[in-house]
């Protein structure tokens, strides 16, 4: 496939807001994906690449002898090298004397933008150029999806959707009977499968105790078997390509008729929050006011603190969804970190407040919302609002 460049004058723009005088690529073993997404570069990436493309003129490919294939109709200047003495001399004729925008974040404040090694920013300075952070640029250029994305996100939602619910009706049916966690799982699999999605990772699946640990894994002969009265939990994840982008949503259910205060009231609490987020995107946005990541952790949060549960939400509301299911884009955080990367139309990202309860259960709620240019899209077009109970 032909390296594709970043459209030169919505380029050329967010350089200039973002104080740089061009953007400077770069990649080692696909340690960065944000080169991958944005050139669509394919092939190997043993060695290092870096492909600087300015405000202005001809883009400029840093490329090891061995390597070549993957760069085949560069639209721009390709620069070889093979011994480092080369690779700096490349280098120098294209950083010197400028500000370049790479993948680093101060502080590692933001860890999906703090891609480039510290000896790289090091040796960038040192052969004259300044580095400076590309945020803006990774969410416009790698973050956005495109109208074929949309479509194939919104069909996978549904069909999430319809298999989580499917089978949690299923399991809390089955409590008591040996039905274990990671067989709930392979049906999970199986049956998202059967729909023509594919999976990167096997979906969470938790019962009881096992659900207040956010990112359990059952492992097969020492999980958990589902009794009655207990929380059950399906985090389930995937789209039509490994390379798509994906759905992203958790369901939660109760193996027995009558819920108890307890468990109501953390679940009305979870969706609450849920509900505060998406509330507060879909007012900003269509008013046209500039929404940021943080903000909106902010607005869900605020909600399970006052019900008392602050230090049991111990993760972010939500993470960007793009090529990569926990995109590069910004993320709704004010808690991991303090994101306040401003939201474009065509960026994705889910929303999902959690209450963990060591020891006793835990809730979470997950959608995931995309951003048009007046509208903030929540898929599944139905979220839950109730538990699924037997």
């Amino acid at each position: 496939m032909t390296v594709v460049l970043p459209d030169r004058a919505a380029l050329s723009k967010a350089l200039e807001d973002a104080g740089a005088d061009g953007w400077l690529l770069y990649d080692f073993q696909t340690n960065n994906p944000v080169p991958r997404q944005v050139l669509r570069l394919t092939g190997m990436g043993s060695r290092r690449l870096f492909v600087y493309v300015p405000k202005q003129g001809d883009a400029v490919a840093v490329v090891h002898r061995i390597e070549m294939q993957p760069l085949e109709g560069f639209p721009g200047r390709i620069l070889e090298y093979s011994e480092y003495s080369e690779l700096h001399d490349a280098l120098r004729s294209v950083v010197n004397g400028r500000k370049v925008a790479m993948e680093v974040s101060k502080d590692d404040a933001v860890p999906y933008l703090d891609r480039v090694p510290y000896g790289v920013v090091e040796l960038i300075t040192r052969l004259g150029g300044t580095v400076v952070g590309s945020a803006p640029l990774v969410t416009r250029f790698a973050s956005v999806w495109s109208d074929a994305d949309r479509a194939d996100h919104v069909r996978a939602a549904e069909i999430l959707a319809r298999v989580a619910q499917d089978r949690l009706r299923s399991a809390v049916a089955r409590a008591g009977t040996g039905l274990s966690e990671s067989a709930l799982q392979g049906e999970v699999v199986q049956a998202l499968e059967a729909e023509g999605l594919v999976l990167d990772h096997a979906p969470i699946v938790a019962f009881g105790p096992n659900s207040a640990n956010g990112h359990y894994e059952p492992i097969p002969g020492s999980d958990r078997m589902l009794g009655a009265n207990e929380v059950v939990l399906i985090d389930l994840f995937a789209g039509f390509a490994l390379d798509g982008v994906f759905a992203d949503q958790t369901w939660m259910g109760f193996s027995g008729k009558n819920v108890p205060d307890d468990v109501r009231t953390v679940w009305e609490t979870v969706k609450a929050a849920r509900e505060a987020a998406i509330a507060r995107v879909q007012t900003e946005w269509a008013a046209g006011r500039v929404v940021r990541g943080f903000e909106l952790d902010r607005a869900s949060r605020d909600v399970i603190i006052k019900a008392g549960f602050g230090k049991y939400f111990v993760h972010r509301t939500g993470h960007s969804i793009d090529h990569r299911l926990h995109g590069s884009g910004p993320h709704l955080d004010d808690f991991e970190t303090h994101d306040d990367r401003v939201m474009l139309p065509g960026v994705g990202f889910s929303v999902e407040p959690g209450i963990y309860l060591p020891g006793r259960f835990g809730m979470r709620s997950e959608v995931n919302v995309y951003l048009t240019e007046r509208e903030a899209v929540v898929t599944p077009g139905r979220r839950q609002g109730e538990l699924v109970t037997a």
